[in-house]
């Protein structure tokens, strides 16, 4: 049985690795590992859990993880059947994979805020193509230019202006551990697969092989959310990817989202994004 702790083992000739990947779709498992993360979703777009959010990811996304921050990328049940090719750039690290202190001189103390911050996990907003081309350049790279590439990555990161940077987690972060099985990646396949349908705690509980009242204090305890919470936070997520488009009525937008009431769509959206539907398309289109 599988862990979602990830051991990460470095090149023989590099301090640091750097892969890409051609995919129909992405299919690496939900773990967490002991280094830093950097990811370029250069082709893709679904789901993104990462620490006790689910948030959308989208073509041209720079993400930032630091040690122990859990996450996936699912994607979309659209983008598999469109039959593109997911595409992903990954550049993997150690903390001290230049040595103990390296981060700590003058000139690079805005690159080791940076990697203090990205253990809540950080989404670049935008980022433009010189920022993207970044990552091209390094897989196309050895020896000290690929070092030299890295560190640019690095500084063009730390000088990005805050509205360009948020943050994914919010400080509770969820409680996994190495000795967790892979059971929670098979209930949040469960979610992600079927959430514009009835979802079953009773089902989710089967898929871990534990009885339904275990399996809500379990998740509720290493999700920091309850089941119910999970599954909602997955369907508003989907609305705002609806609702910043102009295809679909709100009352359209609930149903497509797996909600059959309109006024409990409208207080979960507006608990868990803090507006109505409403402020919030009309707010986008601004």
């Amino acid at each position: 049985m599988k862990m979602i702790f990830q051991q990460i083992n470095s090149l023989a000739d590099a301090s640091f690795m750097v892969r890409q990947y051609f995919q129909p779709k992405f299919t690496a498992p939900f773990h967490f590992h002991y280094d830093y993360e950097l990811i370029f979703i250069a082709k893709s777009y679904g789901k993104l859990y990462a620490g006790n959010r689910v948030i959308n990811f989208n073509d041209g996304d720079i993400y930032f993880f630091g040690p122990g921050l859990a996450h996936c990328f699912y994607n979309d049940k659209a983008f598999i059947d469109s039959k593109q090719t997911a595409h992903a750039i990954v550049i993997q690290f150690k903390e001290d994979f230049l040595g103990k202190g390296f981060f700590d001189c003058a000139e690079l103390v805005k690159i080791k805020k940076l990697l203090a911050l990205s253990k809540a996990g950080i989404k670049v907003n935008r980022p433009d193509a010189a920022l993207q081309s970044l990552f091209y350049e390094l897989v196309e790279s050895t020896g000290m230019r690929s070092l030299i590439l890295l560190l640019k990555l690095m500084d063009e990161l730390s000088v990005q202006k805050k509205s360009n940077m948020s943050f994914i987690t919010s400080g509770m972060q969820s409680s996994f551990n190495a000795d967790d099985p892979e059971k929670l990646e098979t209930v949040f396949k469960y979610v992600l697969e079927n959430y514009k349908n009835e979802v079953r705690s009773k089902k989710a509980a089967a898929l871990a092989y534990m009885n339904e009242a275990a399996f809500c204090r379990y998740f509720k305890r290493r999700a920091r959310k309850t089941f119910s919470q999970f599954v909602n936070d997955v369907r508003i997520t989907h609305a705002t990817k609806l609702l910043a488009g102009r295809d679909s009525s709100i009352a359209g937008v609930c149903f497509e989202c797996g909600f059959n009431n309109l006024s409990y769509f409208n207080r979960q959206f507006k608990s868990i994004i803090g507006k109505t539907p409403f402020e919030y398309r009309k707010e986008f289109s601004e």
